[in-house]
């Protein structure tokens, strides 16, 4: 895992206000505030350094405040994913390999003098209303792009958080992937020149984002 110490970066600690790593597997930069360059590393999936010791409960439909310390600092999107943990698995213990991974939220560019994102503390992501009760885990990330123009440049920050999703109904989300294989090193959302010339479009790496 890189490191980028010239600048203030983030880590995603907290969902809900929660106390930092509690409902959130600790991630490998939790000290140093390093980031993820290669898209086919294992680390792309979690960046796990622990496992977390609670599990969150929230309602399907409702929204999870995801929390960026400082905040998503670098231009670039914001996004999260889900993947069910399977019956009979741990929450704890379950390592999230294969497609099992499909996108609920794609944070999307503004455009004008130059292509901009929130760069926010907080994220309000929505909880399908329709998918099934169980146990998930949540991946949330920021993908910062100043650096993006050369292969390898795009620097990913990023986290699970453990959820209980209660409620809900019984669909079965498609367009599922894994991580690593979701990204590609030139995908045109992850290697790209967002200063010169200005994009006057943006496409977000992954699959498309789940809808009810």
């Amino acid at each position: 895992m890189k490191s980028w110490k010239d600048h203030s970066l983030d880590t995603l600690p907290t969902v809900n206000g929660n106390g930092p790593w509690t409902a959130v597997r600790r991630a490998k930069n939790w000290q140093n505030n390093g980031f993820v360059g290669d898209v086919m590393s294992n680390d792309i999936r979690c960046n796990q350094l622990n496992a977390a010791s609670s599990t969150l409960s929230v309602a399907a439909g409702s929204r999870v405040k995801v929390t960026v310390s400082p905040n998503a600092y670098h231009p670039g999107p914001f996004q999260s994913y889900l993947a069910k943990v399977p019956d009979g698995q741990d929450i704890n213990t379950w390592d999230p390999t294969g497609a099992v991974w499909f996108r609920i939220y794609a944070e999307q560019p503004r455009f004008g003098g130059q292509l901009s994102w929130q760069s926010a503390s907080n994220y309000d992501i929505t909880i399908p209303r329709c998918i099934a009760p169980g146990k998930y885990l949540m991946r949330n990330e920021h993908i910062a792009l100043h650096t993006a123009q050369s292969r390898g440049g795009a620097q990913f920050y990023l986290s699970c958080a453990q959820l209980d999703v209660t409620g809900g109904g019984s669909t079965m989300p498609r367009d599922l992937v894994a991580f690593p294989g979701a990204y590609s090193a030139t995908d045109p959302g992850i290697m790209i020149n967002i200063n010169y010339p200005i994009p006057t479009s943006y496409k977000n790496p992954g699959p498309p984002t789940f809808t009810c």
